[in-house]
């Protein structure tokens, strides 16, 4: 099944909350609209319901108040640093509802992780990314008090081309993440010998935004196959984390919902005895959950012609969301005022194409080309499916301090769930 988002458009009702918001807080402004997580929330569940264990990824958005929001939405945390460690329990999740990975992890990380189990409040587990990572967490568990343990899962490279921007293909058999199958084994054997730490499965990630379940689906295949060979040896082998990468296109544009990707899994699993099946299964969305309630408001700086084309400058550019001057991502942008009023959707076929412009001096600030209204300085636009990877990958490059993150509530109250960052801490 593939899913277009078609839908209700959020902003016939979210237009006034986002120029209210643009009002009393000043542009950029970052928006997450609570009535579309808690809708991506029921959706996730339902693709992958209980016993799944299922973790978001902060990665895609470190806002303490939204990864809050997300826990009391069934969600545990996946994290890949001390500092998103301390965002997780500072937004209210104990150390047994976080996991641990990351190709990038310091000794400091996995001292901390080793530190958890030993005092009894051990994380979920740990995922290693190396042969090296395996050796230097070995060495730095020597210390586990006897009876306390640490759970590890190993993460597997599988190999394959997945169906995404080259720079999102992290299950490619060039990337930097994760182990070889051969080498996955090896590292099974170097944890299982040390004291304290207990290999438990296979920690996998095929890509972000996925087009296609084909090459998810072989690495799945690869997985839950050595999986069962592992677990021959070792009774506890017995859990395959499947990480995320469920798509979040432009809306009308086709995916695949997490649907499709969950029920590939249940026919690989299928082809593997009962007894060798994983006894825990976990998924880590980040993108899936937050990026359609994320909206960003900007401001018309310019608006001028280049070469017979429009081009409209706004307030608001790669500081606030990176993604378009990294991946050339296409983020939709929609007017909020025209002329000074508030934009009507319904004239949007009387729009013209525009070439849209961040503020930053650098050209690759570029944001696309969308079809607008009439516009001037002061007209308010909002940038859509801004809900992942703006605020954590944000940063104050230009002198900018961070924009305030909100919460638009069902009744249109807004909530400061991050204030504008000062000037005065700059530098």
């Amino acid at each position: 099944m593939a899913s277009s988002s078609e839908g209700p458009d959020p902003l016939v009702h979210l237009g006034p909350t986002l120029r209210l918001a643009a009002h009393r807080f000043g542009t950029p402004v970052a928006v997450t609209d609570l009535a579309t997580l808690e809708s991506e929330a029921v959706a996730l569940r339902a693709a992958f319901p209980e016993p799944w264990l299922r973790a978001f990824s902060l990665k895609a958005n470190d806002v303490t108040g939204i990864v809050r929001r997300i826990a009391g939405l069934g969600f545990d945390a996946n994290v890949v640093s001390r500092g998103e460690w301390a965002v997780a329990r500072r937004a209210g999740l104990p150390n047994e509802r976080i996991t641990l990975e990351g190709v990038g992890k310091s000794d400091a990380d996995l001292r901390a992780a080793v530190r958890s189990a030993a005092v009894g409040d051990p994380i979920r587990w740990i995922a290693i990314e190396s042969l090296d990572e395996a050796a230097a967490l070995v060495s730095l568990s020597r210390g586990l008090p006897t009876g306390r343990t640490l759970d590890v899962l190993l993460r597997l490279n599988p190999e394959v081309s997945p169906e995404t921007h080259h720079g999102l293909a992290v299950g490619a058999a060039t990337s930097k993440f994760g182990m070889t199958a051969t080498e996955l084994s090896e590292a099974v054997g170097i944890i299982g010998d040390a004291r304290g730490l207990v290999p438990r499965g296979i920690h996998l990630h095929v890509g972000s935004q996925l087009g296609a379940v084909d090459a998810w689906r072989d690495a799945v295949r690869r997985s839950v196959a050595l999986l069962a060979l592992i677990s021959g040896t070792r009774a506890r082998f017995d859990t395959l984390d499947v990480g995320g990468g469920f798509p979040v296109f432009g809306r009308g544009q086709p995916a695949p919902d997490a649907a499709r990707f969950a029920s590939e899994l249940w026919d690989q699993l299928e082809t593997i005895p009962i007894e060798r099946r994983p006894a825990r299964l976990a998924i880590e969305p980040g993108r899936a959950l937050v990026a359609r309630a994320g909206l960003i408001v900007g401001r018309v700086l310019h608006v001028r012609q280049r070469d017979g084309a429009r081009q409209v400058i706004v307030d608001t550019g790669m500081t606030e969301l990176i993604r378009p001057a990294l991946y050339d991502a296409w983020h939709e942008i929609s007017p909020l005022t025209s002329l000074g009023r508030p934009a009507t959707l319904a004239d949007a076929a009387d729009w013209e194409p525009a070439r849209v412009e961040g503020p930053i001096c650098e050209s690759t600030d570029h944001l696309g080309e969308h079809r607008l209204p009439p516009l001037r300085r002061g007209d308010l636009v909002v940038i859509r499916d801004a809900g992942a990877y703006g605020a954590s990958l944000g940063s104050t490059y230009n002198g900018r301090p961070r924009p305030p993150q909100l919460l638009a509530h069902r009744d249109g109250r807004l909530e400061v769930l991050r204030p504008r960052g000062r000037v005065a801490a700059l530098g």
